[in-house]
């Protein structure tokens, strides 16, 4: 089991003591009422950070709260499905569709990722007809879906428009005004589910570190996985775990709203380990992201469109390693410096691995 202390400052982790990263956390209902200070501190912990917990236990974020209960059980039913059923139309475009195991870049070396992934696009499920494999397309989970999308589109929208306020942004400038729901995006509601390593086997291991495509990431998760690299340049700062946060989500910042702040706005570099190899993982992130022809000036100084990053970088999630490794850091990272080495994750020889049933917490 995970380590259940408030802010612990290290765990061991597959023989390693490993940092816990510590979260500023952000109230969504004084967001909601942009309330100047907490405008103030979602703003720094973007220029600072590029992530925050989101508290939702107020009476404002409780539905969603609700929302993510029932999706998660949506989707824990729909990943019990066979490959077939699940792969009904496959993955119908980059943000819609079924994704099996092994689609993209692992986090140890040489390996792929452990995770299958639903994609269910907003703009599909706004349409008359949208294409969701046969377990889920009941009238039932059909709302569960459409409130799940529903709820973190309006979270997401209120925390964009208190960083415009924040920024002192006015009428087309502000971040929220090319977001609108009515034009085309690659916004995305996605289902993951990590295996066990004795399941998904010993060349697929976790999901390799990157920043996200995304305006913003809300993402829920009450397992431990989740690791981040904090930005700065008072030395080396390296890949640590952040714990799950009862009653809160997860927000980072993703490439499109780093380039829209002007590079104000940090881009959050995370990725997800097995922090116990034997158990089922899941998590819910719902990546919002700008209308496709929505211009900006990206790292590396090219005039582009969201529509055009999404493509390029997805395709890049998708490359072989060797490829990922010859092209420019702009792209899995979005021009996010990173500030230390990692250590290597050797993949163990015999699977399953066991972790302890308590991992001790150093303070």
């Amino acid at each position: 089991m995970a380590p259940t202390l408030d802010v612990p400052k290290t765990v061991d982790w597959m023989g390693k003591t490993v940092p816990v990263w510590s979260m500023q956390t952000i109230n969504y209902s004084s967001l909601l009422s942009q309330e100047p200070g907490e405008v103030d501190k979602v703003v720094n912990a973007c220029i600072e950070e590029g992530y925050f917990y989101l508290d939702l236990k107020g009476i404002d974020g409780r539905r969603m709260l609700s929302d993510q209960k029932e999706l998660q059980a949506l989707m824990k039913r729909f990943f019990a499905e066979p490959i077939g059923v699940k792969n009904e139309f496959g993955l119908l475009s980059s943000h819609l569709g079924y994704e099996p195991v092994g689609s993209r870049t692992g986090v140890a070396a040489g390996t792929k990722d452990s995770y299958e992934m639903l994609k269910v696009s907003r703009d599909e499920i706004q349409a008359d007809s949208p294409r969701i494999p046969a377990p889920v397309k009941n009238s039932a989970d059909m709302l569960v879906l459409e409130n799940a999308i529903g709820s973190c589109n309006t979270v997401t929208k209120v925390i964009l428009s208190a960083l415009s306020t924040g920024l002192a942004l006015t009428g087309s400038g502000r971040f929220e005004n090319s977001h609108r729901n009515e034009r085309p995006s690659t916004t995305t509601l996605s289902m993951m589910h990590y295996l066990p390593h004795e399941i998904a086997g010993k060349d697929r291991i976790g999901h390799q570190k990157h920043t996200d495509i995304s305006t913003l990431t809300l993402l829920f998760s009450d397992q431990w996985g989740l690791q981040v690299r904090p930005p700065g340049t008072c030395g080396a700062r390296e890949m640590g775990f952040v714990e799950p946060k009862e009653g809160c989500a997860f927000v980072h910042v993703g490439d499109s709203l780093r380039f829209a702040s002007g590079m104000k706005f940090q881009s959050c570099i995370h990725r997800v380990v097995p922090f116990d190899p034997t158990e089922h993982r899941y998590s819910i992130a719902y990546f919002l992201r700008a209308e496709n022809d929505t211009m900006f000036i990206d790292s590396e100084g090219r005039a582009i469109t969201a529509a055009q990053w999404h493509d390029e970088k997805f395709k890049a999630f998708t490359d072989p390693e060797m490829w990922q490794a010859m092209a420019p850091s702009s792209m899995i990272l979005g021009g996010m410096k990173e500030d230390g080495e990692d250590e290597p994750i050797v993949v163990p020889a015999q699977v399953p691995v066991v972790m302890p049933m308590s991992v001790p917490v150093q303070n």
